[in-house]
């Protein structure tokens, strides 16, 4: 089916299509690098892009040359710098509810070793802050603490939450089966209602439920006990023999 015609050049639905989902697909891309460092990356290259282009329009022999064999090699150097975004993408993509209706997205594994490592930090009485990512990524505020990248398991998070630690102040966020970053910042909660009945993990857990679908689990270092934020509430003082199953509930939302 055509809709336009000029010359040799037709455009039909299919073109129409095409261009739509490629409109989405750098749409979704910019979408996730907002607010993050790749973002100035990704300035700098339509900076380039724009040199490039008026360096073959107006056939400048050297940029031209230069341009040709850089662009041999870039693709593995956009892999290496983005390649966190590409695993968060990625991610995203398995996360998709559509996918969902006819895939089930395995999340044994985060509710293994959270629950391993919040019912020993409530054991030892370490405090704990863990934000596990869902659909809104969480990349911004992973970026204002210690970059990790690692496979998530129990041991490491008890670890990083260990007093006198380097790293034991703050959030440990994660993004599927990874640890993405230690020691991260997340806003604290307006609401009056929580402002003077819980200490500083506590609001940054709710503040960051409030601004994102993330689910924040908090382990007091006072009281030992377990709470967990999503969507801007709080559930307080979960029992440690229940902890497991009211967490998997929260993962299936």
């Amino acid at each position: 089916m055509s809709f336009l015609e000029y010359d040799l050049l037709t455009f039909g639905l299919k073109d129409i299509v095409d261009v739509l989902i490629v409109s989405l697909i750098i749409y979704q891309l910019l979408k996730l690098t907002k607010g993050t460092r790749s973002a100035q990356i990704i300035i700098g290259l339509f900076l380039i892009a724009g040199v490039a282009f008026l360096s073959f329009w107006f056939q400048l022999e050297g940029l031209t040359w230069l341009f040709s064999n850089l662009a041999t090699v870039g693709f593995l150097v956009l892999v290496i710098v983005f390649q966190p975004e590409l695993r968060g993408a990625l991610a995203h993509i398995g996360q998709n509810r559509l996918l969902r209706l006819f895939v089930q997205f395995e999340q044994k594994k985060t509710l293994e070793e959270v629950t391993r490592a919040v019912l020993r930090l409530a054991e030892l009485r370490y405090g704990g802050l863990i934000a596990i990512e869902r659909r809104t990524g969480l990349r911004n505020y992973a970026e204002t603490g210690k970059e990790m990248n690692a496979e998530l398991s129990s041991e490491l998070v008890v670890t990083l939450f260990t007093p006198y630690t380097p790293l034991h102040d703050g959030a440990v966020i994660i993004s599927g089966d990874y640890i993405v970053a230690a020691a991260a910042s997340l806003p604290l909660t307006n609401n009056p209602r929580y402002r003077k009945l819980f200490g500083m993990r506590h609001k940054a857990a709710i503040g960051v439920s409030e601004i994102t679908d993330a689910i924040v689990v908090i382990v007091s270092e006072e009281t030992s006990q377990i709470s967990i934020a999503h969507q801007g509430n709080l559930l307080a003082d979960i029992s440690r023999t229940n902890f497991k199953d009211v967490f998997a509930d929260y993962l299936k939302k």
